[in-house]
């Protein structure tokens, strides 16, 4: 009995550090730790209205005593050989150029999620790049939020991040963009903490919970099995992004 309530301890000890790892999280519909998103989404694709939330929250370490915004990056991938016409965003020219926009409101209902800046954050998409890292099936999403009035926040508990909004105009009809059902892995590749010059920034990559750090649309079958949490080389600058947001 005594070695059975001490492999029960045990596992319970694991479970809470597994469940409280700094870290990052990336759901649909709604922020991970409320239970109620879902990490694939399937679209029928028959109709030009409505709007797809990817929500991206954060589990942050000790020591964040000034926290004054964000950086994040998401790259996602294609199934097929290009990146559908449905999802090129932000250029000039491109098929769906105002069909991608980010917003830093968190869901009224959020009972678990905490809103890092009450929603009193400003800021925006730096850049969408199709073909990044060389390849067409690919892009990626920088997105950078700041405040006027950095805080400390709570190691262990998880905060609120963006909410990504994909509108689902141009699907059909005249005008329509190819490539709403092909599937497409979205991975949340970074949340850099940001402080004021001389406290220090903290640089969350890694999946805050079990495969929680990407998400999948019609099944993101990249390469026949499924969507990989495994993300490629992260060797984005930001530059002038993050002068934009400071």
């Amino acid at each position: 009995m005594k070695k059975t309530i001490l492999l029960c301890g045990a596992l319970l000890a694991l479970t809470a550090t597994v469940a409280s790892a700094a870290g990052v999280n990336f759901a649909w519909n709604n922020c991970y730790g409320e239970g109620t998103g879902v990490q694939n989404k399937n679209f029928a694709c028959t109709v030009n209205t409505g709007t797809n939330s990817a929500v991206g929250s954060f589990v942050a370490p000790a020591g964040v005593t000034a926290l004054s915004g964000n950086e994040c990056t998401i790259d996602l991938q294609s199934a097929g050989a290009t990146l559908p016409a449905w999802w090129q965003f932000k250029a000039i020219g491109t098929c769906r150029q105002n069909s991608l926009s980010v917003n830093f409101v968190a869901n009224a209902a959020n009972a678990v999620c905490v809103d890092e800046f009450s929603g009193a954050g400003a800021g925006g998409i730096g850049d969408y790049k199709i073909g990044f890292g060389g390849n067409p099936a690919r892009a990626r999403i920088v997105m950078a939020i700041a405040t006027a009035s950095p805080a400390p926040v709570d190691a262990d508990v998880e905060y609120f991040a963006f909410n990504l909004l994909i509108n689902n105009a141009k699907t059909v009809g005249a005008g329509a963009c190819a490539g709403c059902t092909v599937p497409v892995c979205l991975v949340l590749n970074s949340i850099k903490l940001t402080q004021p010059i001389g406290v220090g920034d903290f640089v969350l990559s890694q999946a805050a919970n079990p495969a929680s750090n990407y998400i999948t649309w019609q099944g993101g079958a990249i390469g026949g099995s499924g969507c990989p949490a495994a993300t490629p080389a992260k060797n984005a600058t930001w530059g002038t992004v993050k002068s934009l947001y400071r």
